[in-house]
């Protein structure tokens, strides 16, 4: 056996891992394959390679350290308006089928493995039963998957992981005998309610302490990346769902992020967070399919039938597969009523409003007016976008065929407890079945897309909506420099020649917006020629600021204020 690695093999590793994950990403688009399916195959194949060390990763290392930055950019990413529209799917396939999942597999593995005991075979099934979204996200968003559908994905992969580790963590109970079936409801509900709770106090708390730090973007950085973490252990600590916690305070960052932090912290935290995403996510998959050699050496050490435990992973996995397609008939099915009864809805809210509006507000009415307004245009905006984009049983095919499992299966799966009957063969049926989704549903989706058919938004709508909301963001700041009540911040008015300037500028940002549009597919249109233009004009003044570092004449803080001013140039005209 390989002796385990020191210090310095595990930097060289997870250096190799880092540039493998990289290439893996860049190639995966290129070879129309999702980048999970091929690390989980490069994995296996440098598992293989002699010399190769044996690794074992601590499933808390996973479960605490990798999880909770996982969902937290995931969450921070999820806009907070779909995810409420969609609550109801994604609560059904995120709680509901994982239950139900739970319990099928379960039953399953103890008919076949009797000696293990209801509850233990259970546990298993809370281990493989939550599907992993970033197989098929990322499938979905390069093929052009209809917005909601990717959504509901995404829904379903921040919330499921909470279901099966508080299942878990029942089942393991009861392995022992101390929990009963009223037990375990109070303890779900309790998981969910303290770990939203801690979630909403760490998340409003964070924003405001960031929003409070101004120009300092390292410091409100370094305030970023510990909040999963004071999200995750204080809802742990309680008993509660850490990952619960973890998304709850994810979706109050993204949602309050366009009020409260400025447009540089912005742009920080979605590529930082992205950063650490593919780096994490891609890393756990390339560890399943490194470490699944040394679980089939355990296996075979523990004098238990490898292929026998193959096997029960291969039926848990059409089980699953089944369950799922089954469960989603009815979902789609009452989607597509909620679709039909949309259309009735928009139109009584639609006159309903109009009557509001003609009618005005009462004397001493004004704030309930303006409430029941804005209540009824959300309304509104919800049932126009449940009739517009409906989810077909095509979608359902995708949305069935997405049960690609992953981090929390390989993590939670190593996390049973030792003295469990048949432990390195339930560690090796939950791996089974997280590889065999991840290669064969994940390698298979995009063919399935693409013989279904489905589309992704109509570009020509997209184009009219993104018009419709450039103009009534161009009124608004056609407004504020017209108004003749605008004042400093000293109360004083501003010069009428800066205020000229202003509207120009802002009547010539209106026409660019509008071109962008209407041209931006036209490779040589006189925008794109701009556009193309202002990159060389760049690269010249980029390339005078390295000669003028080259040269030495000019002090490192003079060149550094420089290099500013020309990436903040160049990120306006790439954007």
């Amino acid at each position: 056996m390989e002796s385990e690695p020191d210090m310095r093999e595990l930097a060289l590793l997870a250096v190799v891992a880092v540039l493998l994950i990289v290439v893996v990403s860049y190639a995966a688009p290129k070879l129309k394959v999702a980048a999970p399916v091929l690390l989980v195959l490069v994995g296996m194949a440098c598992s293989r390679l002699p010399g190769a060390p044996e690794l074992f990763v601590e499933p808390d290392l996973i479960l605490v350290v990798v999880l909770p930055p996982i969902l937290y950019a995931a969450a921070v990413n999820m806009p907070v308006v779909d995810f409420r529209r969609d609550l109801r799917p994604i609560g059904a396939l995120s709680v509901v089928l994982v239950v139900v999942s739970a319990f099928g597999t379960g039953l399953l593995i103890w008919w076949l493995i009797p000696e293990l005991g209801f509850a233990t075979a259970v546990a298993l099934g809370a281990v493989i039963s939550p599907p992993d979204a970033v197989a098929a996200t990322s499938i979905g968003k390069r093929l052009g998957l209809p917005p909601r559908l990717v959504t509901i994905l995404e829904g379903e992969g921040l919330v499921n992981d909470a279901t099966a580790l508080v299942l878990l963590r029942t089942a393991v109970a009861a392995i022992a005998g101390t929990v009963s079936f009223w037990g375990a409801l109070g303890d779900f509900a309790y998981a969910v309610v303290v770990g939203i709770a801690v979630g909403a106090v760490i998340g409003v708390v964070s924003v405001w302490a960031r929003s409070r730090i101004r120009n300092q973007p390292v410091l409100t950085t370094a305030i970023s990346f510990v909040v999963p973490f004071l999200a995750f252990i204080p809802a742990e600590e309680a008993h509660a769902s850490g990952v619960i916690a973890v998304v709850a305070a994810g979706l109050i960052t993204g949602h309050q992020s366009a009020k409260r932090f400025t447009a540089h912290d912005r742009i920080s935290e979605r590529t930082n967070w992205r950063t650490i995403q593919l780096l994490l996510e891609n890393g756990v998959f390339l560890l399943m399919g490194f470490e699944i050699t040394a679980v089939v050496a355990d296996v075979r050490n523990s004098g238990e039938g490898v292929w026998s435990a193959v096997g029960i992973g291969l039926l848990a996995t059409l089980t699953l597969i089944v369950l799922r397609a089954v469960f989603v008939v009815p979902l789609i099915a009452a989607l597509r009523r909620q679709q039909r009864g949309a259309g009735e809805r928009t139109d009584r809210i639609e006159a309903a409003l109009d009557g509001l509006t003609a009618r005005g507000p009462r004397p001493g009415t004004r704030k309930r007016y303006s409430a029941v307004t804005r209540v009824l245009r959300r309304r509104h905006a919800d049932a126009a976008y449940f009739a517009s984009e409906g989810l077909g049983w095509r979608g359902g095919g995708v949305l069935a065929w997405s049960g690609m499992r992953g981090v929390v299966t390989v993590a939670a799966a190593q996390s049973l407890p030792t003295d469990v009957p048949h432990r390195a063969e339930l560690v090796l049926i939950a791996f089974t079945v997280a590889i065999v989704t991840l290669v064969v549903q994940g390698g298979t989706l995009p063919a399935l897309i693409k013989l279904l058919g489905i589309q992704g938004t109509d570009a020509e709508h997209e184009r009219r909506e993104l018009a419709r909301l450039a103009t009534e963001i161009h009124t608004a700041a056609q407004a504020l420099v017209e108004n003749p009540a605008l004042r400093r911040e000293n109360g004083k008015p501003f010069d009428e020649a800066i205020l000229g300037k202003s509207r120009r500028r802002t009547v010539a940002t209106a026409e660019m917006i509008d071109k962008l549009l209407t041209e931006r597919d036209d490779p040589d249109s006189p925008l794109q020629q701009r556009r193309e233009l202002q990159r060389l004009l760049i690269d010249a003044m980029q390339n005078a600021l390295l000669d003028a570092r080259a040269g030495g004449t000019y002090s490192s803080h003079t060149l550094e204020r420089a290099q500013h001013l020309i990436d903040t140039e160049a990120a306006r005209f790439t954007a």
